[in-house]
């Protein structure tokens, strides 16, 4: 693994390099607003599995796609509903993952063949230049499942493998996004992260019930 350490948002050459990896299907590490991600092109289905592999990731849980703008995000979901665009407007980019039902024909591996996808917007400048570079990424946190997420300390030993680690420093957050379903009429929370389910609830308030 080539493990690049930067200092805020990585330059171009590395941005190049970055996206040459990407295309090529290699696997990133790569800083976001919460913890470090692992991640690969969201369409490559062999770069997905590496992952999942150097995770040893459970075959069932989906990777969520990370996106550069939230523009983006009617790419990948074949509906968003009120109550989801309502927590895009307010809470991206930002420490949220939401749940919403898949485009079909898009990102079938990544999302494990089901009905629905994760998407995030992470609120992190150099995450965004590598979005940027490389188009959106199928990703998950950089870690062995089951052991801590990584936030950007010294130590390195724990990460799985990829291709190339970009390392800039601890992330804002230093805690995962808060995944919330909106798939359906009722948001559902999945995992309480960074976010708050208090300002969850406010966002949404009078738009979608909200099962805590």
């Amino acid at each position: 693994m080539r493990i690049v350490r930067v200092a805020g948002t990585p330059d171009a050459l590395l941005l190049n390099e970055t996206a040459v990896c990407v295309e090529s299907g290699g696997t990133i590490i790569f800083p976001t607003d919460t913890v470090y991600g692992i991640g690969c092109a969201a369409e490559n289905d062999g770069a997905v599995e590496s992952i999942f592999a150097a995770k040893r990731r459970p075959d069932e849980k989906p990777l969520a796609v990370h996106l550069a703008s939230p523009d983006l995000a009617d790419r990948y979901a074949r509906r968003i509903s009120p109550a989801a665009r309502a927590l895009v407007e307010n809470f991206w980019p930002g420490p949220l993952t939401i749940i919403v039902e898949r485009r079909d024909g898009v990102c079938k591996a990544a999302a494990r063949g089901g009905a629905t996808i994760a998407l995030r917007c992470p609120d992190d400048e150099a995450c965004r230049a590598i979005l940027s570079a490389t188009g959106p990424l199928a990703a998950t946190s950089a870690n062995i499942s089951g052991a801590p997420p990584y936030d950007g300390g010294d130590d390195l030993s724990a990460l799985p493998e990829a291709t190339l680690a970009i390392i800039a420093g601890r992330t804002k957050q230093r805690r995962e996004s808060t995944v919330l379903d909106c798939s359906a009429e009722t948001v559902r929370l999945i995992r309480q992260g960074a976010l708050e389910a208090a300002d969850v609830a406010k966002a949404i308030a009078g738009i979608a019930p909200f099962a805590r």
